[in-house]
């Protein structure tokens, strides 16, 4: 009786590709018999599965014939599917594509296995930026102090001590590689390892760096500038690309990442792209109107209030807002207006409002 390969890998029929490929990663770091708790029947099965639902060119002939697919014709190994039955795993049309990714992970990066010799990459950084509300509407260049790993001063980073040649390594040939057999349940595989003499560089210096011991790296203080973009938010995060820590023996330095932090400022509030603020106006200048200076990140813009103006009412400074990170017309600044009914009023005062309800 066929299997039911979507059953197997818990998909569904109607599954995209990319989830049947995330079902099979799952099922296979799970199972996998080296690790404790694995199932090697069950490895194997969901790896048969995979074969076929993981290469749409096989998808649609299993969906056409059904359970009637294991005579579907060459190229499927058969009624043992790709693993021919227990006869032993034919690597011929097996595609080692994501099984090489998993396998590779658990045998450290095999080459046989379709894995690649993994870049000696530096650490990332992350960092805080404290950022005044104007600066984080207009932006600013900023510079960060930082002490990380960078390239060799000495050595300017290949590893060797100046002045001493730098030859090929006579571990590995100079390819920066080494092969090695491996016994697995699915046959014997040469795979290729990085060269632990030379770190996979392929070469070593004579004489090691004195300073860095041959690493090519050494910790520094060192400054860095960088942009503030105009619009940035609160809580947002810049990345810049290899200004991170720098990677040992000639590898790729890693990421920096700035965390913006934006200082409250008690005059704006931010919502969205535009800046609200609140302005308190006399009950005289809210009924009889009246011309106001206000606030703004751009300076004092002149503001009419015309008359019979209501408390909580706004008015908007267009363009006067925030400029979108990625280009575009900034938003508005919104004025709330809030009328000032005083506490406390003289004699004169008090008959001139008697006088005004009288009108009313």
């Amino acid at each position: 009786m066929a299997k039911d390969y979507y059953k197997i890998l818990d998909v569904d029929k109607g599954a995209s590709q990319e989830d049947v490929k995330k079902a099979f990663r799952k099922l296979a770091h799970k199972h996998h018999p080296d690790k404790e708790g694995g199932d090697e029947a069950k490895f194997k099965e969901i790896n048969e599965a995979f074969q076929v639902l993981g290469n749409p060119e096989k998808r649609r002939q299993y969906d056409q014939f059904g359970t009637t697919f294991d005579q579907g014709g060459p190229g499927f190994g058969g009624a043992g599917g790709p693993f021919g039955g227990g006869a032993g795993f034919n690597a011929q049309g097996f595609d080692m594509g994501d099984l090489g990714d998993i396998l590779g992970d658990l045998f450290g990066g095999a080459a046989g296995f379709g894995g690649r010799a993994r870049t000696k990459r530096g650490s990332d950084i992350e960092v805080d930026a404290e950022i005044e509300f104007k600066d984080a509407v207009f932006g600013k260049d900023e510079i960060l102090n930082l002490y990380k790993n960078s390239k060799c001063e000495n050595c300017k980073g290949n590893g060797a001590e100046p002045g001493t040649k730098i030859s090929s390594c006579n571990i590995c040939g100079g390819s920066g590689q080494v092969q090695s057999v491996q016994k697995t349940m699915f046959g014997t595989f040469q795979s290729a390892r990085p060269c632990q003499d030379c770190h996979g560089e392929g070469k070593k210096p004579e004489k090691p760096c004195k300073k860095c011991s041959g690493t090519g790296i050494t910790k520094q203080s060192q400054q860095i500038k960088i942009k503030i973009p105009a619009g940035i938010d609160n809580g947002e995060v810049i990345k810049l690309a290899g200004q991170g820590e720098e990677g040992a023996y000639g590898g790729r330095a890693g990421d920096l990442y700035v965390h913006a932090h934006v200082r409250p400022d008690e005059r704006f509030k931010r919502d969205g792209l535009n800046i609200i603020s609140k302005e308190h106006i006399s009950f005289s200048q809210a009924a009889l109107g009246d011309k106001i200076d206000v606030e703004t990140v751009d300076g004092k813009v002149n503001l009419k209030i015309p008359s019979g103006t209501q408390g909580g009412q706004i008015f908007k400074l267009k363009g006067k807002g925030i400029p979108p990170l990625r280009g575009g017309s900034r938003g508005d600044h919104l004025v709330e207006v809030l009328v000032n009914v005083p506490k406390k009023i003289s004699k004169e005062q008090k008959k001139i409002i008697e006088k005004l309800k009288e009108l009313e």
